[in-house]
């Protein structure tokens, strides 16, 4: 207790001056080996880092600025050219030869999640301009990342057009600013880093495809390593300076292999044969594009690079592809993110195999192939991966998958599976008087259909400048204008130069002055709250509805990701209703809840409508700017608890759809009775999936 204690003194407060080593972290060589590669060769593209919280991701990434060797600048230059190379559209040039220069340590700029798209690529100063008469621009976070680290934490939750700029800036290496009355270009060649939380919700594939490398990081699962970490941070928290110390020449053994490889890049040559096993390993993989077959190549020649070789080895073709593609592989937006390791395994058989079959039987193999016994070929260099820090050779574990847990029997009802007869067609047997639970046993799950494309729903209303997104129409600060207003303080938008000019004149001046600056309103679309409530009754199963009520929610889970909405679901059987989707960005874990899904017993709608209610106010009191939709998936039928319409009022104002799962000749038209108490939409679920003529379905009530 005594040293837990001597740990948190004002010493901490140095720790900010003081980054933890790099070289003293605990495992994770996978991350690590990715940081380093991706310092060596910047071109490799970036890497993605997904982790459990708690596991150091920002530590390490933070710590790799250390290791970067330090950059020379033009003094006074804002863009940090190289006075070797001076950027020749640098908005502080041009710059004569012989310019000035200082040495500094490589940036580390932090986008924190906030981030503003004026202050990633930066702007034009419009109440200076107006003020000065002058176009001054000001750089943003783009610029002074160049010939560094951008570092983007829980990137996932970042804007979409946001990580877009970012993902193009990193690709060309250059940064082009065309608003606002200003074009101004300048480089902006960077090292990009992001981690994020996979309990946050997935980003797109396409945006995760951009990153160069994907990582897949843990906590350690044996207790001596975790030990290790605890006492190595509480040693490095009562002694930032002395716990630097202990590792100071491992960190300095660090930067200079970084600079040495640095200077074999150039020379690394990539034979054919090995480009060959980079096409075969790719299409036996089943990715998409061409582009990681580009990472694959620059990554397996930084691993030659860092390795000090001057010629790639197959040893570094299957190291790179086991860092650059199994993020790629994902089909489906809403697969469950993560790796097959034994496919990628095979993958790489594949490509072996179909080398060994182009080779002439007297043709020895000079690229660096496996020797004619099956052992390493000399080519493939020295065994690296014993070595202390493992940072010669990636963990597969690390790098690659990242299993999701079975979760069926979290996401039912906590009962056993049924697998007692019931009749055909009719309702499941009634076990409430035998077990005293007064609850049917659950049906076994079933599996949903194809996904379809459904109608649009949305609320019609317009928002007050929510979250962005893709849905109900809301004031935002993208879109097509329609107004103008006076600035709430700074600036928040684009200028309305009309409406400027106008306040001018009503002032009779004749020079336009900053009081006379006006923004424009701007209308676009929105995310919202998504909230399924799902009958999950035995009269879902009963008519054999079940596996078309999962197809539609499916469909409904996939338009919603489509446009990044946030969701949550709740299901409603027996005496209860059970949320097994909280609110979260997480599409995919929508998906593996859904198919979880079990059916039985009686139905207790007003218990769904009582919990969809306290989930929304507790949703609206978190983030009150995220307006919800609630879409209830039922029959109308309540034979359980009290009649769902006297909940009605707890879900006023609330944007509602009712989905009609009702079927058959005879209708008893309860759905459209629960809609009608709710001021919801009604739509029979055969009506959901889109059509070319269909037209768009959206709420008459505004959240």
């Amino acid at each position: 207790m005594t040293a837990i204690a001597r740990a948190w003194t004002p010493a901490q407060e140095r720790i900010h001056v003081t980054p933890y080593p790099f070289s003293a972290v605990v495992g994770l060589d996978g991350l690590r080996l990715a940081l380093l590669l991706s310092s060596v060769s910047p071109h490799v593209g970036g890497v993605l880092v997904r982790g459990e919280k708690g596991t150091a991701k920002s530590t390490v990434v933070r710590a790799l600025a250390g290791l970067l060797p330090a950059v020379s600048v033009v003094r006074g230059c804002r863009f940090a050219c190289d006075p070797a190379e001076p950027d020749p559209d640098c908005p502080d040039g041009p710059h004569p030869a012989d310019s000035p220069a200082l040495s500094r340590p490589a940036a580390l700029v932090e986008l924190p999640v906030g981030a503003t798209e004026d202050r990633v690529v930066g702007t034009l100063d419009i109440q200076r301009a107006l003020a000065d008469g002058v176009k001054a621009y000001e750089p943003g976070l783009l610029a002074a990342a160049h010939r560094g680290v951008l570092y983007v934490d829980e990137v996932n939750l970042l804007p979409d057009h946001l990580v877009d700029l970012l993902l193009d800036a990193a690709a060309m290496g250059r940064a082009h600013v065309e608003r606002d009355g200003v074009s101004v270009k300048h480089a902006a060649r960077f090292l990009l880093v992001g981690t994020m939380n996979p309990e946050e919700g997935e980003p797109r594939p396409q945006l995760v495809d951009r990153f160069g490398l994907v990582v897949t990081v843990g906590a350690p699962r044996e207790a001596r390593e975790r030990a290790e970490v605890v006492r190595r941070r509480l040693a490095y928290e009562a002694d930032p300076a002395g716990f630097a110390a202990r590792f100071a020449e491992d960190e300095r053994a660090l930067a200079a292999r970084i600079v040495a490889a640095r200077k074999v890049l150039p020379r690394v040559v990539l034979p054919d044969r090995e480009l060959d096993r980079i096409a075969l390993v790719c299409l036996a993989y089943g990715v998409d594009g061409m582009r990681a077959d580009i990472v694959v190549a620059r990554c397996a020649v930084a691993l030659a690079a860092w390795h000090g070789r001057e010629l790639v080895t197959a040893g570094d073709v299957r190291d790179a592809a086991r860092l650059a593609l199994p993020h790629r592989r994902r089909k489906d937006p809403l697969d469950p993110p993560g790796t097959d390791e034994q496919r990628l395994d095979e993958a790489l058989a594949e490509a072996e195999a179909g080398l060994e079959d182009e080779r002439p039987d007297d043709d020895p193999d000079p690229d660096g192939g496996p020797s004619p016994d099956g052992g390493p070929s000399p080519d493939d260099g020295p065994d690296h991966s014993g070595e202390p820090g493992g940072l010669d050779a990636p963990d597969a574990e690390l790098a690659g998958d990242s299993h999701s847990p079975d979760i069926s029997e979290k996401s039912g009802t906590g009962t056993a599976e049924a697998s007692g007869p019931r009749a055909e067609g009719g309702e499941p047997p009634d076990l409430s008087e035998k077990t005293g639970t007064g609850d049917a046993s659950p049906m076994p799950a079933v599996a949903a259909g194809n996904p379809y494309r459904t109608r649009t729903l949305s609320i019609s209303r317009r928002g007050e400048g929510g979250h962005a997104g893709r849905r109900s129409p809301a004031f935002t600060r993208r879109g097509r204008v329609v107004g103008s207003r006076e600035p709430r303080g700074k600036l928040a938008g684009a200028p309305h130069l009309p409406a400027t000019l106008r306040a001018a004149l009503h002032r009779g001046a004749r020079d336009v002055d900053p009081r006379d600056l006006r923004e424009s309103i701007h209308v676009g679309r929105e995310a919202n709250l998504v909230l399924f409530v799902v009958d999950a009754s035995g009269s879902m199963a009963a008519r054999k509805r079940m596996t078309i009520v999962k197809t539609a929610v499916l469909s409904l889970l996939r338009d919603a990701y489509q446009r990044r909405d946030r969701v949550g679901m709740i299901t409603f059987r027996g005496h209860a209703a059970e949320q097994v989707l909280p609110p979260t960005s997480s599409h995919e874990v929508g998906v593996l809840r859904l198919a979880g899904l079990r059916t039985g017993g009686r139905t207790p709608l007003a218990a769904g409508l009582r919990t969809a209610a306290a989930t929304i106010a507790t949703e609206r009191r978190r983030d009150p700017r995220r307006r919800p939709l609630l879409i209830v998936v039922t029959d109308g039928r309540a034979t359980s608890g009290p009649d769902p319409i006297t909940i009605a009022p707890a879900l006023t104002g609330v944007a509602a759809v009712v989905v009609d799962c009702e079927s058959g000749p005879i209708r008893l038209g309860l759905a459209r009775r629960l809609a009608t108490a709710l001021g919801a939409d009604l739509m029979p679920l055969e009506h959901l999936e889109a059509t070319a003529s269909a037209r768009t379905a959206s709420t008459r009530k505004a959240a």
